[in-house]
């Protein structure tokens, strides 16, 4: 089904800002576009309007707000036509706390509520916000809905979500894991299914979203019962400038006999370790994968890491789940990286997993569909639409009816 209604979806990352204006019925997309590696040194844009690519290089350190001034600009002043088709403006929000299992309208509550979350998110909630202040002032004639990472990962149960910390700081201070990413495990768990021909209520899905960010989620019958980020995006996977998993001892450490400052540390978790602080080389695994052919010992390392922390995780939710339907990668990396997918399944050998070398060499650019040998246990790519889920969420809100 398609109509003639279309919503802008604003997708703000930790580096990159997708915009789409899209069909909520069909999904299909009238115009999208990507900034890229922005606030570093080579950000840059690309969109695609009537089948037409479109692509220019950013001034050094350019960040979110040049990206929307350009969106603005173009809907404004070039295709008026697809202004007039806007019913509503969705907005991926990566942090809600526990103050939203649902996507809702946006208010003044609601932007305070953000707000209140940013400590949370530092990479992610802050531009999020400005995408939604700037969305209010170009339009204000719209309607403007929060879809939320952490609404997806409100069903994980009480022994998955809290930490084995003093209960006060739960029951007070609302220190918990909350997950993100969940519009895109959430799609995926939903196409899987499909793919599978299984009912959803009946499948079982391992989804490993892998790009600059990356997180796990156990996901049962649809419902997410465990994941890897916690109170805040940093816990979990190896990520681009993320180290995920640490030593809390570690960090103590740091600030006792290093001499580091909150803020140093903060610095240091969030933009300077991952794939990057590893490789001492780049968060781009594009790039590592270059360098590590050519032996650079930096790259090699990182990747391993990677792969090695993306296959400890994927075992070990096999015990929520009991039975796992597939294990599904997405992303920018599990959509792309036939190197990083082969690498992750020789290391579930244990479990069986196989990978068929010529299926996953051919899964990329949009591909989807299985990559594991006949006999395997199953591993599929599909490639993310967390748009069309906003969309979808914005769209049944304006109609009145609650996703």
């Amino acid at each position: 089904m398609s109509s003639d209604n279309l919503v802008l979806v604003l997708n703000s990352g930790s580096s990159s800002l997708k915009f789409a204006a899209l069909d909520p019925e069909s999904g299909h997309e009238s115009l999208s576009g990507i900034g890229d590696a922005l606030d570093g040194p080579k950000p840059s844009l690309e969109w695609k309007y009537r089948g037409r690519r479109h692509a220019r290089q950013l001034e050094p350190g350019a960040g979110h707000s040049a990206v929307f001034s350009f969106l603005v600009a173009l809907l404004q002043e070039e295709l008026p036509e697809l202004e007039n088709r806007l019913i509503a403006i969705g907005h991926r929000v990566v942090h809600g706390g526990e103050h939203f299992s649902h996507s809702v309208l946006i208010d003044r509550k609601v932007i305070d509520a953000i707000k209140e979350c940013a400590s949370l998110a530092p990479l992610h909630n802050p531009p999020g916000l400005l995408g939604i202040r700037a969305a209010l002032e170009a339009f204000p004639q719209l309607p403007q809905v929060a879809v939320f990472d952490t609404a997806f990962h409100q069903t994980l149960p009480e022994h998955a979500y809290l930490y084995a910390l003093p209960y006060s700081l739960y029951r007070e201070h609302r220190l918990r894991r909350y997950g993100m990413h969940g519009s895109s495990h959430r799609f995926v768990s939903e196409r899987a299914a499909e793919l599978l021909g299984t009912p959803l209520e009946e499948t079982n899905i391992i989804s490993a979203h892998l790009g600059n960010g990356a997180s796990m989620s156990a996901i049962k019958g649809g419902a997410s019962i465990d994941t890897s980020m916690g109170l805040t995006p940093l816990e979990g996977l190896v990520m681009g400038t993320r180290g995920g998993d640490v030593d809390p001892g570690l960090l103590m450490h740091l600030g006792e006999s290093l001499g580091y400052s909150l803020e140093r540390i903060n610095q240091l978790l969030n933009r300077e370790s991952g794939l990057l602080g590893i490789s001492e080389l780049s968060n781009d695994c594009r790039e590592l994968e270059r360098a590590a052919a050519e032996g650079h010992r930096g790259a090699q390392l990182a990747l391993e890491l990677f792969c090695y922390r993306l296959a400890k995780y994927v075992a070990a939710y096999t015990v929520p789940l009991r039975r796992v339907s597939a294990v599904v990668f997405t992303g920018g990396i599990g959509e792309n990286s036939s190197w990083i997918r082969e690498r992750v399944l020789q290391r579930l050998g244990a479990l069986g997993y196989r990978a068929d070398t010529e299926l996953n060499a051919r899964m990329r650019f949009g591909a989807e569909g299985a990559i594991t040998l006949a006999d395997s246990p199953i591993a599929l790519v599909i490639p993310t639409n967390e748009e069309w889920v906003i969309a979808r969420d914005a769209a049944e809100i304006v109609a009145g009816r609650a996703p």
